[in-house]
């Protein structure tokens, strides 16, 4: 509501503090401290995957078609989850404590968004005239 399909990618920097938030878990140790954490941290997590799962589908629909678009991206949904499952399971087979896993968790979701920061400014500087296109159809798009 608040985020047009065209200005999507702004929200990418809130992965990166939702990673550094992860981390900041470790240290509440108060219920009602931790409330109000978890919804702000469920907020921002839902304030940037809704944008982001709509740029995916749209770019993906022109692309593909709106079947394979949503087929590919289920497949690498799943995908993540089975890695991220295996990434915690590495890290407590490896002695990590709860704490130590779930800060490592957080170190790889704010450094994958920062990476993909720098994918997107690169792809601006690089690919100007294809980033203008992606976004004109997106302006023009009345299904967003």
């Amino acid at each position: 509501m608040y985020m047009r399909l065209d200005m999507a990618t702004r929200v990418i920097p809130m992965g990166i503090a939702m990673g550094l938030m992860v981390i900041c878990m470790n240290f509440i140790g108060n219920v009602w401290l931790a409330v109000p954490f978890l919804i702000m941290l469920g907020g921002l997590g839902g304030f940037l995957v809704v944008p982001m799962n709509a740029l995916l589908q749209h770019r993906g629909h022109n692309l593909m078609g709106a079947g394979r678009s949503i087929a590919v991206q289920n497949f690498n949904e799943q995908a993540c989850i089975l890695l991220l499952g295996g990434f915690y399971s590495v890290c407590t087979g490896l002695g990590l404590s709860a704490y130590g896993a779930i800060s490592a968790f957080g170190l790889v979701v704010a450094g994958c968004m920062w990476l993909i920061k720098r994918w997107h400014e690169n792809n601006l500087k690089k690919y100007p005239e294809e980033v203008e296109h992606l976004l004109a159809i997106a302006r023009s798009d009345k299904h967003h």
